[in-house]
């Protein structure tokens, strides 16, 4: 696929204080895209600079090849051809929604906006509800709504600033494949933001992690969730606990665990000695009847298809570990545990 959109070291601040330091990352033509960050690092002020909403201070953003802003000049927000969509949905009690939907079709006429609102509202499976108003209608279907206004012009590219924050969780994952299905359907590329690693894996081909004022790694979700580039990333893309040892050979090492032998090696010959940092999840901790490790149950939480249990070494290290069968430790009882053995654990240099 052609690239569609390249962000190059782009810089912004509020009121004199830096917010992106140097934002870089590229989209190609119908790919969804993510940024996933804590709040507060800037994702949304990448969306409004990329919308034109607000102008950067240097870098480069480019659409097509095309430069839409610089730092020295920037094309108007409604000639950059893009559609979004706002976490407060941001639709106007006071119009239906055919003509909510209908609103930015500019230069159109009538028969031509009442096929364009059809065809969208069919698109997001609400073809019943366009002689009703905003508040007749549920969170999820004025999200929708949200989505069909702004696929109505055909954007090139979609942006969307946590469209589904103001939903349950149950809802946010149905929406988020929705989502997913409907901008794939019309090969219509888009950069979602969200604080939801979940969500970000449901609905992207790729997504970055802001922090810092910079996109501290770019790749598929499997990449994040697998190989992430820092520590930064592996904890905000999965919970989990880190855990110093040292190498004994490029697959055995020695920490709080045990001696720790891998599938995989994490380093080449001559390693040993070195300092080595491993990323457990609670996928990564087995319990066992018999074990060189033990650790205190000091919470469990039935979650039905499986149990989660917060644990403490006696070194003081507290991480966590599901188990799917029936049996359940109880609080305060000592359980032995490992690493499994095959599974892709994550290391880091110290």
């Amino acid at each position: 696929m052609r690239e569609l959109l390249s962000v190059e070291k782009l810089q912004c601040a509020y009121e004199g204080t830096p917010v992106l330091r140097s934002v870089s990352f590229s989209i190609e033509e119908g790919e969804i895209a993510c940024l996933l960050g804590p709040s507060g690092c800037g994702k949304t002020t990448v969306l409004r600079a990329i919308a034109g909403f607000i102008e950067a201070e240097s870098g480069a953003i480019r659409v097509n090849g095309e430069v839409i802003s610089d730092g020295k000049s920037t094309l108007p927000p409604e000639k950059r051809g893009m559609g979004m969509v706002f976490q407060d949905y941001a639709l106007f009690p006071h119009l239906t929604i055919a003509e909510n939907i209908a609103f930015g079709l500019k230069g159109k006429s009538r028969s031509e906006k009442q096929q364009a609102v059809e065809e969208v509202l069919n698109l997001v499976e609400l073809p019943d509800l366009a002689k009703r108003y905003p508040h007749e209608l549920s969170g999820g279907q004025q999200q929708r709504v949200a989505l069909a206004r702004a696929l109505a012009p055909k954007p090139r590219l979609l942006l969307m600033d946590e469209p589904f924050s103001n939903l349950d969780t149950d809802l946010r994952r149905q929406l988020s494949a929705e989502m997913r299905r409907i901008l794939k359907k019309q090969q219509i590329a888009s950069i979602m933001v969200t604080h939801d690693q979940q969500e970000a894996f449901t609905i992207s081909d790729r997504l970055g992690v802001l922090s810092q004022g910079e996109v501290q790694q770019w790749g598929t979700p499997e990449e994040l969730f697998y190989q992430p580039a820092t520590p930064e990333v592996a904890s905000f893309v999965g919970k989990g606990v880190m855990v110093s040892g040292k190498a004994l050979a490029p697959d055995r090492l020695s920490c709080e665990l045990g001696e720790l032998e891998f599938a995989e090696p994490f380093g080449k010959d001559g390693c040993e000695g070195r300092s080595i940092r491993l990323f457990l999840r609670p996928t990564d901790i087995q319990l066992t009847h018999e074990g060189s490790v033990s650790a205190e149950v000091l919470a469990c939480e039935f979650q039905g298809s499986q149990t989660q249990y917060s644990l403490k070494l006696a070194s003081g290290l507290e991480l966590q570990a599901v188990e799917s069968g029936m049996h359940r430790y109880p609080i305060g009882e000592q359980v032995a545990l490992r690493v499994a053995p095959h599974r892709p654990i994550v290391f880091f240099d110290r």
